[in-house]
């Protein structure tokens, strides 16, 4: 193997600490061309689908790869904005908030940056970037409270190629979930309340999670038993009965089993049983994003509206709400402890390397 990053460790920068914060990704337009890559690498991914390679390679490629970007780009068309993508315009907010708040309080030693997981910016770039700056410490935050192979999982994977390549590798810390985060769901049970305060409350309170094939579940990972514990704790902060709240799983596609109950076959079904009026919201996720704004704030309103559902309001996502951005902060700093008292002279370990023969 060829190592890269021949500037990765210089003797005479100032060591810092680099802070990276990723989301699932995005196509650089809402066009059937942006989408084609952007979906190949999202969907060839062996921890999105797990399916055979030479197999998945023939239907992806002979079929999905030929129908689906077209499809894809009409509803990335229906939430593009001035800005953009939603998630990415999100993300940059996410990351201008945590670094205010980092420098704020520990001062100016942290590089912190954006990646996204598929399409851009790469988070091998970022990386290369951070390393530039003289990042030798990371704390790598992917943006998803609960764990999930297909998620954080597919994160670590793409942080540790790129390590692999280097030569000098950082210390690392690597944040795989906060689902439980007494700081987190007081952020979302917060957002809850103060659009009860704005709305009122409605008969039902949904929270609706990404879904994933139950066979993962069966397989070891825990994704769904987090989502169900958020749930229960974002309840307990709220006072709400189990029968007043439902947890439930969005975004399904193929053909085996995914974890129920199905966000939309719920909502088609709620109004036959009298419930008419219902608020959702989505604790999975850390920003609006596609899944979010055009699925369920658009697509399952339909759904509800049209099963005989009179009042459906959606509660959007914490994005970079003053405490979601408090929330994410005191997470990073839990995971400084001991990097911020080593002392440092790189004029004098510069000297002295140079003494030894390092040309850097």
């Amino acid at each position: 193997m060829k190592y890269v990053g021949q500037a990765d460790y210089q003797h005479q920068s100032m060591p810092r600490v680099g802070v990276l914060l990723t989301n699932l990704g995005t196509p650089e337009a809402p066009t059937a061309k942006a989408l084609r890559p952007y979906l190949k690498q999202f969907l060839w991914d062996p921890r999105v689908v797990e399916v055979p390679r030479p197999i998945w390679w023939l239907i992806l490629n002979g079929i999905i790869l030929n129908t689906r970007p077209k499809r894809s780009a009409e509803a990335y068309s229906a939430v593009w904005n001035e800005r953009g993508s939603p998630l990415l315009a999100h993300l940059e907010d996410q990351v201008a908030g945590v670094a205010e708040r980092l420098h704020s309080r520990f001062g100016d030693r942290f590089i912190v940056r954006g990646a996204m997981r598929y399409g851009a910016p790469a988070i091998a770039d970022v990386l290369s970037d951070m390393f530039h700056e003289g990042m030798q410490k990371l704390v790598v935050l992917p943006l998803y409270p609960q764990y999930g192979g297909p998620t954080t999982g597919s994160t670590y994977d793409e942080v540790s190629n790129d390590l692999v390549r280097r030569r000098w590798l950082p210390s690392l810390r690597f944040i795989s979930s906060y689902h439980d985060d007494p700081r987190y769901i007081g952020a979302v049970a917060d957002s809850i309340r103060a659009h009860w305060q704005a709305h009122g409350r409605a008969e039902q309170l949904v929270l609706s999670y990404h879904g994933m094939p139950k066979r993962y579940l069966t397989e070891g990972d825990p994704y769904h038993c987090q989502c169900h514990k958020t749930s229960r704790l974002i309840g307990e902060a709220l006072g709400v009965t189990e029968a007043e709240m439902l947890t439930t799983f969005q975004s399904r596609f193929g053909r085996e089993e995914w974890l129920q109950p199905y966000t939309d076959e719920t909502l088609q079904l709620l109004p036959n049983e009298g419930v008419t009026s219902v608020q959702i919201v989505c604790p999975g996720f850390s920003a609006d994003c596609l899944e979010t704004i055009e699925e369920i704030d658009m697509e399952n309103r339909d759904t509800f509206l049209i099963a005989g559902g009179t009042r459906y309001e959606y509660i959007p996502c914490l994005n970079a709400q003053p405490s979601h951005l408090d929330a994410l902060t005191d997470l990073i700093a839990d995971e400084l402890g001991g990097w911020l008292n080593a002392k440092s002279d790189p004029e004098n370990s510069a000297a002295l390397a140079r003494k030894l023969g390092a040309t850097r």
